[in-house]
């Protein structure tokens, strides 16, 4: 699709396609309280009265930190929300999953007193990452041509690399830190930057002609920051592997599937999270739902690959 006949790692980062589509806030905002039409009447209701308030920081300006963030703020006060909104389609999507932490910390909050509302992080990304499966899929129902579906899957592609393939990468090499400096090793920058170096190749097959990655790259881990707060970076993975499963369970099993994600949500940090997400169908000591992320990934891919064969 990019016309490259060698595929270098660069080559992952731009958009398969373009879209000439604008999404200003108004407008975002509008687009995800419809695709969020499927997790009921309350959730809407709930979510609307909360983006009429002055919640969010919007748009970029001087001296703001990049990224976009929700803090839960104090136990009785609302959620916060920093956005950097630039009216595109990564900016809608990520507007969805930031309303997705917040609604979660609401949800928590109705049902939790202090000492068990804030949630851990193995459980918070689950609703932002389910929420914008939730949005891809509006928008895939709402695309008017191929090309606009193709840029909505290959995002969504994108999404799913970024963070179920390449965090459990970066959770390998991590892993692989810990363990050499448990052996004595000197983790020189050099020496770091060969074992960094050596996971990148393998996981994008370097060796096998199929991502080509360049010595340049294998500096890569010196600019992640998750890599200084230890044992954070898996966590992205096993959420957007436990929110694939539950959204799953929301289109399979009806109202049924959101009753028990909002129950999810509504638990809050109540018990130890392997356990909420038990008790929500979820075994993440199992490999049936990192199969399922995987099939996920393969579905979208099948789906372009329907969409190219038609133009041909």
């Amino acid at each position: 699709m990019l016309g490259v006949d060698e595929m270098r790692y660069y080559d992952i980062y731009p958009p398969l396609v373009s879209l000439d589509k604008e999404f200003d806030i108004e407008t975002s905002k509008a687009i995800t309280l419809d695709a969020m039409d499927v997790l009921g009447d309350d959730w809407v209701d709930m979510q609307r009265e909360a983006m009429s308030g002055r919640w969010m920081h919007v748009y970029p300006s001087r001296g703001k930190r990049s990224g976009a963030y929700m803090s839960p703020g104090a136990y009785d006060v609302h959620p916060y929300l920093l956005l950097n909104h630039n009216d595109d389609f990564e900016s809608l999507s990520t507007l969805a999953h930031e309303w997705g932490h917040a609604m979660h910390t609401l949800y928590s909050k109705q049902s939790q007193p202090f000492d068990t509302v804030f949630y851990s992080t193995f459980i918070a990304e689950i609703p932002s990452t389910s929420l914008e499966l939730i949005l891809l899929d509006h928008m895939m129902e709402q695309a008017e041509t191929d090309d606009e579906r193709l840029y909505y899957l290959g995002s969504a592609l994108e999404n799913m690399r970024g963070t179920f393939f390449r965090q459990t990468m970066f959770a390998e090499f991590e892993l692989a830190l810990y363990e050499a400096a448990e052996r004595g090793e000197a983790l020189t920058g050099e020496r770091i930057s060969e074992m960094y170096g050596e996971i990148l190749k393998r996981y994008h097959g370097h060796d096998e002609g199929v991502v080509v990655i360049d010595d340049l790259y294998t500096n890569e881990w010196m600019f992640i920051p998750h890599f200084y707060l230890n044992m954070y970076v898996y966590q992205y993975a096993t959420s957007q592997t436990a929110g694939t499963a539950l959204y799953s369970k929301i289109v399979e099993e009806g109202q049924a599937g959101v009753d028990n994600y909002k129950n999810l949500l509504r638990a809050g940090g109540s018990d130890y999270p392997y356990t909420l997400l038990s008790n929500a169908g979820v075994d993440m000591a199992t490999p049936g739902p990192y199969r399922a992320a995987v099939a996920k990934m393969n579905a979208i891919m099948d789906e372009m690959e329907a969409i190219l064969a038609r133009r041909q």
